[in-house]
């Protein structure tokens, strides 16, 4: 029988999409590790094959008494509590940093690659996305656990005899993240907000940028999956990377791109930004003051570690890939 590729986090939004991936490749010999306390997460996988579900305590334990030993092909590490504004810092270092250590402590005795998800937070307010220690400083503690496991992996990258891969993912969107409620994408959001009201609501001007104009880069998730993939290929490659697309686009784009992907799909005309703000379509808000200080006005990934790594394929722009994103979620 084939060996395992495991997947933490799987019945979530890129873990899910992930275990996709290697389906489309013909591997079903999939390991899911997740926690459905909120169980509606099992949706993501009901249209996926795998061999085996496991509760991530549980997945832990099997994997110190070594019940999985040689049995394992690779690792995809996407479970994390993803929610930027949780405050309960000592769950979140539990739940992203140390289990994420002893993933690592357990791939690097077994020979095992290691992807895993880092995110764009560990660089805070900065305006450099490069993957080197100067220009990173998290503002909330979801960032913080991320960027002190990354810290341990370079720390640990010298001595390793097998992969080991952070992915630090910028905003990523797309398929099978409806579960994550106020953190999921924006596009998801003005997605649902137009359906419902006609209308979509955008954050005023902050930190220097105008209505709306507030910049990031902002991913497709399928390009997030063919990135994990090449490297999954090609073992003989470990760093940290950024993955996004190197592009900085408005929040005003996202919405210019989801309410015209709907105008289309019921067969009316496509507008621009002032058309639509005359019509009240997109309208602003005032800016949350629970944000103020813990907010990325502006990020945009230096893809250039990633290209060096060989890594040569182009990434959808927000109007590609929310016009496929919308198409999908009107499906149903």
């Amino acid at each position: 029988m084939s060996l395992y590729h495991v997947v933490t986090g799987a019945a979530g939004f890129i873990g899910a999409n992930l275990v996709h991936s290697l389906n489309q490749r013909g591997i079903t010999n999939i390991i899911a590790v997740d926690n459905l306390t909120r169980a509606d997460k099992f949706r993501n996988l009901v249209d996926g094959e795998i061999a085996d579900y496991l509760d991530k305590g549980e997945f832990l334990e099997r994997l110190e008494a070594g019940d999985l030993d040689g049995a394992i092909e690779a690792v995809f590490h996407e479970g994390a509590c993803s929610d930027t504004m949780e405050t309960n810092g000592q769950y979140m270092m539990q739940n992203n940093y140390r289990y994420s250590l002893a993933l690592l402590d357990y791939c690097l005795d077994q020979e095992l690659p290691l992807l895993y998800a880092s995110s764009a937070s560990v660089y805070g307010g900065g305006r450099v996305f490069h993957e080197s220690r100067e220009f990173e400083g998290p503002l909330n503690v979801y960032g913080y656990s991320k960027f002190l496991f990354d810290q341990v992996v370079r720390r640990r990258l010298g001595d390793a005899n097998s992969q080991v891969v952070g992915f630090r993912y910028f905003n990523v969107y797309g398929p099978r993240e409806q579960h994550k409620g106020r953190m999921a994408s924006v596009a998801f959001h003005f997605f649902h907000q137009f359906q419902a009201d006609g209308r979509v609501r955008l954050f005023e001007g902050s930190a220097g940028f105008a209505d709306g104009e507030q910049r990031r880069d902002f991913v497709y998730v399928e390009d997030v999956a063919k990135v994990n993939m090449y490297f999954l290929d090609n073992p003989d490659r470990s760093g940290i990377f950024n993955l996004g697309t190197g592009r900085a686009q408005s929040f005003n784009d996202v919405a210019v791109a989801t309410i015209n992907a709907c105008r289309v799909a019921r067969g009316e005309s496509l507008l621009n930004l002032a058309e639509m703000r005359a019509q009240g379509i997109i309208e602003y808000v005032s800016f949350p003051e629970a944000l103020k200080g813990k907010y990325q006005s502006y990020t945009e990934g230096d893809l250039s570690n990633l290209r060096a790594a060989g890594y040569g394929e182009q990434f959808a722009t927000v109007e590609q890939g929310v016009m496929s994103y919308v198409q999908h979620l009107l499906k149903g």
